[in-house]
Formats: C-alpha cells, sequence, structure tokens
C-alpha cells in the first residue's frame, strides 16, 4: 500500500412501485426476520441518544413510537498511490448495469463508486453524527486528545469524514484512501486522498494516532479484514486508536409492527445469502470486536446503535436520525443490491430489471408509516498497548 504525501485529484431512484408487466421478482427469496437479540449479538452498549451512556453490557433498549406520526414525507431536493499506475488502474473502474464499480487484481467491490453512491455516503455519515450528537465528539470515541499528528481514514468514501476531522484538528494530517478518488469540491490543506488498495502491503513512512473505518461489511474476505487489522495495529503508534463503524443488514422492528413474510424482513437474510456465496461476508458488525481484540488491541470497547428507518420515534434525535436514515436506504438501495443479486442471487444470479422490481417494492414498503423499524449498527474502539 502506498505511502506518498501527495494528493490525489479531487473532484433519483427507481418508481416506488412495479407495474404488472414489470419481471416478478424470483422466488426462493428469503422473508424471515430476525430476532433483535441475534442481530445485536455478541453483546454491546447501546445508549439512548438523551442518554449517551457506554456501559458495558448495556442493551438495546426499544424506541418509544411517536403517537401523531403518519408518514415521511420527502427529505429534500436539496437534501495518492506511490504507484501512480496503479492508481490510475484502480480508479477507471468499469460500468455495469448503469452503476460505476472498483476492481484491482481480481477483486471486485460490491459497491458502486458514482455520484448516486456517494450521495448514499453523505447521508450515511450525517446519520451517525446525528445519533452522536450529545457525544463530545460525534466524528469518534478513540480518547486521542486535542493535538493528534495523523490520522488514516480507510474506505474514505466520499471523503466527508476525513475533511470534517481536518478541519476539526488542524494539528493532524488527515489521509483517506479508497479504491477511487472522492467528489470533494474544498480540501483542508491538511487533508491529503490517496488511491489505494489496503489488502496490498503497507509501506507507509508514519506511525498514526487513529485508524478509522467505516461501513466497510463485505469489502474483504475473513482472512484480508484480519490482515487488514493486523497492518492497522503495525502502522498505529504504541497508545494508538483504531476505531471502526459497521452497520447490520437485517431490519427488524420491537413492536412487530414488521411482518415477518415482507420484503424488508427478508432483506438481510438475503444478502447475508449473497454476502456467504461471495466469500465476503456481510455480518462484519456481529464480528469485528472480536477480530480486533484477536490482533493484539487492549481497552476494546463497543457501542451498539439503533438506526430507525422513518420519523416515527418519538425522541427528537431519534427522529431525526430516522429521517435522515430514509433517505439513506432510499438512495442506496439499488446500489447496494445490483452487484450482490446479479452476481450472487438466489437460486440463481438476477436480471438487473428483476433487481430493480424488488428494490421498487423494499423503497415502497420501508415508506409504510405503520412500519416500526430499525437496524442495528455497532461502533468499536480499541487501543494498541503502549509497549
Amino acid at each position: 500500500m502506498a505511502s506518498t504525501d501527495n494528493p490525489a485529484s479531487s473532484p433519483g431512484h427507481v418508481a416506488s412501485s412495479a407495474t404488472n408487466e414489470a419481471p416478478a421478482v424470483p422466488e426462493g427469496v428469503a422473508t424471515t426476520s430476525v430476532d433483535a437479540g441475534d442481530a445485536a449479538s455478541p453483546s454491546g452498549n447501546t445508549a439512548s441518544p438523551t442518554n449517551p451512556a457506554t456501559t458495558v453490557g448495556a442493551s438495546a433498549q426499544e424506541i418509544a413510537i411517536d403517537d401523531d406520526f403518519d408518514g415521511d414525507s420527502a427529505f429534500g431536493e436539496d437534501a495518492q498511490s506511490e504507484t501512480a499506475s496503479l492508481a490510475s488502474a484502480i480508479s477507471r473502474g468499469y460500468m455495469e448495469n448503469g452503476r460505476k464499480y472498483q476492481s484491482t487484481k481480481g477483486h471486485e467491490y460490491w459497491g458502486p463508486s458514482d455520484d448516486k453512491q456517494f450521495e448514499t455516503f453523505e447521508l450515511g455519515h450525517l446519520l451517525y453524527i446525528i445519533l452522536d450528537s450529545l457525544m463530545p465528539e460525534p466524528l469518534f470515541h478513540s480518547p486521542i486528545g486535542d493535538t493528534p499528528q495523523n490520522i488514516l481514514d480507510i474506505g474514505t468514501g466520499d471523503g466527508t469524514w476525513a475533511i470534517e476531522v481536518a478541519d476539526k484538528y488542524p494539528s493532524a494530517t488527515v489521509y483517506g484512501i479508497d479504491l477511487y478518488p472522492p467528489p470533494a469540491l474544498w480540501v483542508p490543506p491538511n487533508c491529503i486522498f490517496q488511491v489505494d488498495d489496503v489488502t496490498q502491503e503497507w509501506t507507509w513512512r508514519k506511525q498514526f494516532d487513529l485508524i478509522h473505518l467505516r461501513l466497510l461489511l463485505g469489502a474483504f474476505t475473513p482472512e484480508e479484514r484480519d490482515r487488514v487489522y493486523k497492518a492497522c495495529y503495525d502502522n498505529l503508534l504504541p497508545g494508538g486508536w483504531i476505531e471502526e463503524v459497521e452497520l447490520d443488514v437485517r431490519v427488524m422492528s420491537d413492536d412487530d409492527s414488521l411482518p415477518a413474510d415482507s420484503i424488508v424482513a427478508g432483506w438481510g437474510p438475503n444478502f447475508l445469502g449473497c454476502a456467504e456465496r461471495s466469500g465476503r461476508p456481510l455480518d462484519t458488525q456481529l464480528t469485528m470486536k472480536a477480530s480486533i481484540e484477536n490482533a493484539g488491541f487492549i481497552n476494546v470497547q463497543d457501542k451498539l446503535y439503533k438506526c430507525p428507518l422513518g420519523s416515527w420515534p418519538r425522541d427528537k434525535i431519534y427522529k431525526d436520525a430516522g429521517k435522515v436514515n430514509m433517505e439513506h436506504w432510499k438512495t442506496g438501495l439499488e446500489g447496494w443490491a445490483m452487484y450482490l443479486l446479479t452476481k450472487f442471487g438466489e437460486p440463481t444470479p438476477w436480471l438487473p430489471d428483476e433487481v430493480q422490481v424488488y428494490v421498487a417494492r423494499v423503497r415502497n414498503e420501508i415508506s409504510q408509516p405503520n412500519l416500526h423499524c430499525y437496524h442495528y449498527t455497532r461502533r468499536v474502539w480499541a487501543q494498541k498497548p503502549l509497549e
């Protein structure tokens, strides 16, 4: 992996219901709901937005429903690499089924890298900022002090997290790396974006105070992920921190408002199956804490969030988060689904038109005001020993 300090160059959706003539969703798609306890296992910390405690072992609490809620309106329309040839080859990507993807050395990443996906990234970032808006530092939980020197953001996406951290901590040089350059129009002078593949050998000439990862589920095989954690460990300062945020693809409800045979209830099992067949699991939020511990980190802590879909919660922070998350899902559904279903769908790979119909049905179903749905997200932060 590259270590140059030179920055890389910065730079609608489907109808909500299907017509009778549209292709049918393939038979055999899972529609089994998931028990909330299974999704939350292993045990972690779940804090109310108005009580952001992170006591170890805290259980996930039910989100109170706003009795006056009658549906969501639209969110709003306004809503470098050391080896230049490698960076160029990676960032070019390829087009398939109307979306742009990245690949390197036979490794194709399931998530698109186009303007529609960058909008999804931005909404996902806002979701987690809202959920942690009462925390002293909503961008991360690792106690790195006020004057960090070097921070690495792996899988920087649209670059928003790296830009905001660099702007807030002028003492630090923040490096954001991904398989493509982000579309940022303005970048602080202490923020550097690079096109690189973290599964390759790391050759950084510096050690980091913090290494941050977010929404990299499905990005690695289990063996690759273990190597990435080991590389993070080796490239952190003694006493430095790793922090990762990953969501659970399964959708659930606490009040049984989500029918077990619904399309939305089957979304998570459907994609967990696709990921298993692809060899790159999507259940990272369930496994990353143990994997980080196995890499040698200590003081391992985690926090479990309930991320509502829609404005149905009574609590204002949950309500705002749910409104953003609804748009996050509506914008992201096609990008999340297209690659995995057309490559690894069950019982056989799906046609693109079948994916479009499926996505439209999911988008329509999550918009129903009587559904009080959410998914989990887990944050893990841990420290490299001082010796």
